[in-house]
């Protein structure tokens, strides 16, 4: 039987993607992952993530969704929320990984409705949703790992063009300098999320 933890990372950032990443291994292989003493990915320094992320490949398979900022932007302006946006990642992963049990850290302030939703969607699998899943479940310490090394990657792709965009988080003095630096009149680069708050407050 194969099961599959789902993480994210980058939700809240202003630049770059959202990336959600699923690692699926059989059952019987959970224990090699339970050895490498996964957590969090944000209670482990990056060069460790890395060496972790290799790790894990060797172990499980991994499925991973990156979805732009253009994407999101889009998909806003429809009216669709950023719960709604990440359950499109999700259910592509479960498709295409086919597992007998997913396990989710929940971003539905109601793990329940998420639990209930994915299950009608995939009647064949069983989901555990619970929030702080990436402490309690090795599976989805992998997944939150594989998708922190993946989100770094590509802001480290943007940094090739922009050196000062820091970390991509509103949270960021550097990352908020940046969004400064461009004019009122200028068009923002594909990469920043333009539908955000931050966003519209800095441009007015």
């Amino acid at each position: 039987m194969k099961i599959i933890g789902i993480d994210e990372a980058g939700r809240g950032s202003v630049l770059g993607p959202l990336v959600v990443s699923g690692v699926a291994v059989e059952e019987d292989r959970v224990k090699y992952l339970e050895r490498l003493g996964l957590k969090d990915s944000k209670k482990i320094s990056p060069k460790k993530r890395i060496v972790l992320s290799r790790k894990i490949k060797r172990i499980a398979e991994c499925h991973t969704v990156h979805i732009t900022a253009h994407d999101i932007d889009t998909l806003r302006s429809r009216d669709v929320n950023l719960n709604e946006i990440e359950k499109i990642a999700i259910n592509r992963i479960i498709g295409e990984s086919n597992p007998s049990t997913c396990f989710i850290d929940s971003m539905d302030v109601k793990p329940e409705r998420l639990t209930s939703e994915l299950e009608t969607m995939h009647s064949e699998v069983r989901v555990v949703a619970e929030h702080k899943a990436d402490d309690r479940y090795p599976i989805v310490s992998a997944a939150s790992i594989i998708a922190k090394v993946e989100r770094d990657r590509a802001i480290q792709d943007i940094r090739k063009t922009y050196e000062n965009v820091g970390s991509g988080y509103p949270s960021d003095p550097k990352t908020i300098e940046f969004l400064k630096t461009i004019s009122p009149g200028e068009d923002l680069p594909d990469f920043v999320r333009s539908s955000w708050a931050t966003v519209e407050r800095i441009r007015g």
